[in-house]
């Protein structure tokens, strides 16, 4: 809740709320990024808060084959992937409070109503439910120009209903150039090539009969909306022309601001918020994101990504960070997805080809004799080796097992009774009981000991990442483990944090997720280390003996 006496919730901020139509996947989350990406090129100070309509509090017990990873914030809160875009594309950390599911506001109101804290009122959707999302978005909002406002889902769904609702309030709330409702939807093509329109029609239509008009229409299509199509849009969705938009596929979504900067898109928003004569002058804006993302990739390789789950959804943080380490050093980054259960009958030929190997995160015993197979290959043929949570963990039992004649070492996450739990749970995870939100989760700082491949990856003494995990190194088998070679290079207090081995061309491990704080233009240290160890090391390197 904002401090400041002077607080007024109804003023000092613009806000742009973004609704899809037809169908979700559109990209409605890259088109709300990409025009923050612009205001804030432009000068103002730009935030954005999701809105996700399920009833789960937060994401953290969610399938990442249904929905994609769980992307960590800052303060541990565990959210839906989007969150990351807008991190990634504004460049700002978010919190908890930048988004809102119904089980928060659901949480929040029943606790208050048991609490006495309606005095004997009738607690009803309206006004208790939509004023509460109305004060969640206000505070998320508060200190900032502009709070671009995602609604999850499409028009239509009953899960959110009562956001549109609070948003028809909202407005009534705000002066009519505080408030900017943009709406996007998907324009396919038939099959003699035409664009259709009559999907648009009806979302807005369905829009409309909730109380809410849209001033701004972007169209999702493979290529440029034709003239003849933004004036139909214009006419049966009540719009001035110059309202509607196109944002057609890009081969990167890091040039989509590029895009609806060509379609005006950002100086129309500009205008219709009142705030156009407090922007930077074009010549004066910032130009860091057009050269970060348009600059020349000469050379190429590509990296194994050996996981579980069949989505580019699950691993996206990954997909990115390793995107934005090309960038950093001139490479055209690509991914070859392997899953790790293909590999625990020893079918490492699949890996064979490939330039580096990166183990990602994960839960459960699925695939991970898989990922194990991969980390032993990248060891003893000296592929560069990244891993990450899991990974690095899979990274300490295969030592065990391989160099330190512990073969039936594993973690206690996946086989409880073995006799080498070289992985082993948290001390303060013994009592819980609720799975959501109880992880070690969130920023936290590590010591990274000098004269390691940490140090000069950091180029510091200490780092700040997050984390998202419940089991740890066991400290009875750390002084065993680096008397056979491995070095633990990064400490919390008594946690090992990075595992690194010395002989290997490249080959580190992290506990933490440096893949959720990796941007354009500032990438993870341990993603650009990989990248530059790949144009380092031969096409042949020498094989790494395991030690007798």
């Amino acid at each position: 809740m904002p401090t400041d006496p002077d607080y007024d919730p109804t003023l000092g901020n613009k806000f742009i709320f973004v609704t899809g139509g037809v169908m979700s996947g559109l990209g409605k989350g890259i088109t709300a990024a990409s025009v923050g990406r612009l205001l804030k090129n432009a000068g103002f100070d730009v935030t954005a808060v999701k809105i996700d309509p399920y009833l789960n509090v937060d994401a953290g017990t969610m399938n990442p084959f249904q929905h994609g990873e769980v992307f960590v914030l800052k303060d541990g809160g565990e959210v839906d992937l989007d969150l990351g875009n807008y991190e990634r594309f504004l460049d700002e950390d978010m919190t908890s409070d930048h988004n809102i599911t119904t089980g928060k506001v659901y949480k929040q109101v029943i606790e208050a109503e048991r609490a006495g804290d309606y005095l004997g009122k009738t607690v009803q959707i309206i006004p208790h439910i939509t004023d509460d999302i109305k004060r969640r978005i206000r505070e998320a909002a508060h200190g900032t120009d502009v709070c671009i406002v995602e609604v999850g889902g499409t028009v239509g769904d009953i899960e959110g209903m009562q956001y549109l609702e609070a948003l028809r309030q909202f407005a009534h709330e705000q002066d009519d150039d505080d408030i900017l409702f943009t709406h996007v939807t998907l324009v396919p093509y038939s099959k003699n090539g035409e664009q259709k329109t009559k999907p648009t029609q009806h979302s807005v239509k369905e829009l409309r009969s909730i109380g809410l008009q849209p001033d701004v229409i972007v169209g999702r299509c493979e290529d440029r909306l034709d003239a003849k199509t933004r004036e139909k849009i214009a006419l049966f969705c009540d719009v001035p022309i110059d309202a509607v938009f196109s944002n057609p596929d890009v081969d990167d979504i890091y040039h989509v601001p590029l895009m609806v900067e060509e379609e005006g898109l950002d100086e129309y928003v500009m205008e219709s918020l009142n705030i156009a004569d407090r922007a930077l002058d074009p010549d004066e804006r910032q130009n860091e994101w057009r050269q970060t993302v348009t600059q020349e990739r000469a050379k190429e390789c590509e990296i194994a990504l050996v996981g579980k789950y069949e989505l580019e959804d699950a691993y996206l943080s990954i997909y990115e960070a390793l995107k934005h380490a090309g960038l950093e050093t001139g490479t055209r980054v690509n991914t070859k997805w392997i899953h790790s259960e293909t590999l625990a009958d020893g079918h490492d030929g699949q890996l064979a080809d490939v330039d580096g190997i990166v183990v990602p995160g994960g839960f459960g015993t699925r695939g991970t004799e898989g990922k194990i197979e991969a980390v032993r290959y990248a060891r003893e043929n000296g592929v560069p080796y990244l891993g990450l949570c899991l990974g690095f963990q899979m990274a300490v039992i295969e030592y065990a097992r391989n160099v330190l004649g512990l073969p039936e070492a594993h973690s206690t996450e996946i086989e409880e009774e073995t006799p080498d739990p070289v992985i082993d749970i948290l001390p303060e995870q013994y009592d819980v009981e609720d799975l959501g939100g109880t992880m070690r989760l969130g920023d936290h700082s590590t010591e990274i000991k000098p004269d390691t491949l940490a140090h000069e990856l950091y180029e510091s003494d200490e780092c700040i990442e997050r984390h998202r995990h419940r089991y740890e190194v066991n400290p009875e088998y750390i002084d065993r483990l680096e008397e056979a070679g491995l070095v633990f290079s990064g400490v919390s207090n008594n946690r090992m944090e990075v595992v690194e081995l010395p002989e290997h061309p490249f080959f580190i491990g992290t506990q933490f997720h440096p893949e959720f704080r990796s941007r354009p233009g500032s990438a993870s240290p341990p993603f650009v280390g990989l990248i530059e160890a790949v144009h380092t090391t031969s096409s042949d390197p020498e094989p790494v003996h395991t030690p007798e």
